[in-house]
């Protein structure tokens, strides 16, 4: 059942919910939640059909919050408020309200949604796109006990990562960390088969997908080692690899769909990993409404402390340091700073004689070899 109000105000929007209610014989609410949803016209109908979708294991009150531009200067003056009910089937297993906000009242969004709100049932807020820096700080961010938002929406993605670790608040949390659900509980699961130690770990995975580095900086918080992030053709993350004490650890996932597990000294396994739709995503969210304690540490740990051991940078430019430090050390007929004598001159009262060859002439084999360096660079 689906009802149009036009020009309408949030009393009587409740009014019409009651009406729907009634009209197919459900008058009792049975759901457990408010899910607001905060996005454009653009992408308002896959976000609603997504939370469609997660009803049916958590029915909730959804409202769906589109604010929108007047073409004219005159219209954007004039606030308006317009309303759309579904209940019953047009509505998934609960009611969905999908409020168009015009003019000055876009601006107070807060105050529409407020009033239609599930009494004593818990909020949570998502922006599938253009989520603000701050969640908590922002006013429809401020009325909800979890905050959703989706870093591979942003235009920059990895930058916005590190944005989000400043203005982290309790009950935040990322669809991107979702989507390393599966990844984290079957890494979890191949150390637990085996008593290792791991020494270094590798995160492949498309560029500018922020799951790849949410995965890495995880890795890197709880087994403290080394963790390089290596690019890929995708789709999403295709593979983790851990050099531990007893040989690799490979998850490997090419397709996007189905992995295979290896370690050494046991056959491969395969493993169901496909990648998950975003109502799926959103239904692992809206199990949880405590504050995710583990996606914290992780974000916090910091982008730029990838590709870091024990809080040193990477030793690959080690080696050119050391090799410049060493070079000055035999001192030269040229860059010799004792006066005269220094640019082959003889001195008073010396008989000239022949420069015997100066020590950069030893063959370059007689030169220490920086540490670090392979045998090809050595040589």
């Amino acid at each position: 059942m689906k009802t149009d109000l036009t020009d309408t105000t949030a009393s009587k929007i409740n009014k019409a919910l009651v009406k729907g209610r009634r009209a197919i014989g459900t008058p009792a609410v049975g759901m457990v939640l408010t899910l607001v949803i905060v996005t454009d016209e653009e992408n308002a109908y896959d976000a609603l059909k997504a939370a469609n979708d997660a009803s049916r294991e958590h029915p909730s009150r959804t409202l769906v919050v589109i604010k929108r531009v007047s073409r004219s200067p005159r219209d954007r003056t004039q606030s308006r408020l317009d309303a759309e009910v579904r209940v019953g089937a047009d509505a998934g297993t609960g009611e969905t309200v999908v409020l168009r906000l015009y003019g000055e009242v876009a601006d107070h969004a807060q105050s529409v949604v407020l009033p239609l709100l599930l009494p004593d049932a818990p909020v949570v807020v998502w922006w599938p796109v253009d989520a603000p820096l701050d969640p908590a700080g922002d006013p429809l961010g401020a009325l909800a006990q979890r905050r959703v938002t989706d870093t591979y929406s942003s235009e920059q993605p990895v930058r916005e990562l590190t944005a989000r670790a400043g203005t982290y608040k309790p009950g935040d949390t990322d669809l991107s960390w979702t989507r390393i659900t599966p990844w984290r509980s079957m890494l979890a699961a191949a150390l637990d088969q085996v008593s290792v130690e791991v020494k270094a770990v590798e995160v492949e995975g498309e560029e500018f997908n922020p799951s790849c580095e949410l995965l890495a900086m995880w890795l890197a918080d709880r087994l403290d080692v080394p963790v390089r992030r290596s690019l890929s053709s995708g789709p999403g993350l295709t593979a983790v690899r851990m050099e531990t004490s007893n040989g690799p650890i490979t998850l490997d996932r090419a397709d996007g769909s189905l992995a295979t597990l290896s370690i050494d000294g046991q056959p491969d396994r395969a493993v169901a990993l496909k990648r998950r739709d975003t109502a799926e995503l959103i239904a692992e969210e809206l199990r949880r409404l405590d504050p995710d304690d583990t996606y914290a540490s992780a974000l916090r740990f910091g982008v730029h402390r990838l590709n870091v051991s024990n809080g040193q940078a990477d030793t690959v430019e080690e080696p050119e340091e050391s090799e410049e430090q060493e070079q000055p050390v035999a001192a030269s007929p040229e860059t010799s700073p004792e006066g005269p004598s220094a640019k082959g001159e003889p001195a008073d009262g010396e008989a000239p004689a022949q420069a015997p060859a100066p020590e950069a002439a030893k063959p370059p084999a007689l030169k220490p070899v920086p540490s670090g360096l392979s045998g090809k660079a050595a040589k």
